[in-house]
């Protein structure tokens, strides 16, 4: 593991149903979580339809960009799941039906009434790849490379990638801590942009609210090192109060 290197990560969510508003994406947040305690940062997400142009041409990019490539959506057993197929095509490579995953659905569907031809799609991988174990549906997910494909279900992705818990290179986790207050991000600005200034490899946002006809913020520091986290906090609240502000530690 290299700790100074800043590993990142990209998700592709697939489905016509995030894009019409029908189904809200809970993924990105959960795959975000997981992913910084791997020590890799999630910077890029795309959302696509169920196309495979779109599909092709997401992962293509996103895949060049970054260290790994997350997709969510697509890999079940009914007509329009079709990521298995766009990936495959758009990396030139044959699908074929993986003869592990295919005894691992024999096996969970025996009780279930037997695999069908629909149950049996869920074995089809981009060919040369290996599977991602999911304790929930026996369908397992498929890493090909540098891509993880993931099912869309968020209950079912979120075991698949706990499956791959401490198996990814990654650097440190990026660490954070909130200190809040009822001040307008505009009467604080300077004292935001002069600590973190003043505290190289710190990152600090804002993230205004009202409520309660209560106007304020909470501010976040993020960083690989707790002890400029501590810097930066300090000084914020500090600077808070000189402002006349009540620093409010862990966020309003």
């Amino acid at each position: 593991m290299n700790s100074e290197r800043i590993w990142t990560a990209a998700l592709l969510v697939i489905g016509d149903e995030i894009l019409s508003g029908r189904t809200q994406d809970k993924n990105i947040a959960q795959i975000a979580k997981w992913l910084n305690l791997q020590g890799i940062r999630l910077t890029e997400v795309r959302i696509v339809p169920d196309d495979a142009g779109a599909i092709g041409e997401g992962v293509i990019a996103l895949k060049a960009r970054h260290d790994y490539l997350f997709t969510t959506g697509g890999i079940g057993p009914t007509h329009d799941d079709i990521t298995v197929d766009s990936i495959a095509a758009a990396l030139d490579v044959a699908v074929i039906v993986h003869p592990d995953a295919r005894a691992i659905l024999e096996e969970y569907y025996q009780t279930r009434g037997g695999l069908s031809d629909a149950r049996l799609r869920m074995a089809r991988v981009p060919e040369g790849a290996e599977l991602i174990v999911n304790s929930a549906t026996g369908a397992p997910g498929i890493r090909f490379g540098n891509i993880f494909i993931l099912a869309g279900v968020p209950e079912i992705a979120a075991m698949m990638i706990d499956g791959l818990s401490g198996k990814l290179e990654g650097g440190k986790p990026m660490l954070s801590r909130t200190v809040g207050a009822l001040a307008r991000e505009s009467e604080v600005a300077d004292l935001l942009r002069e600590t973190e200034k003043r505290n190289p490899g710190s990152q600090i946002g804002s993230y205004p609210f009202f409520r309660e006809g209560k106007v304020g913020a909470n501010f976040v520091v993020r960083s690989v090192d707790l002890a400029i986290i501590e810097a930066c906090i300090n000084a914020i609240s500090t600077g808070l109060s000189a402002l006349g502000y009540e620093a409010v530690p862990d966020g309003i």
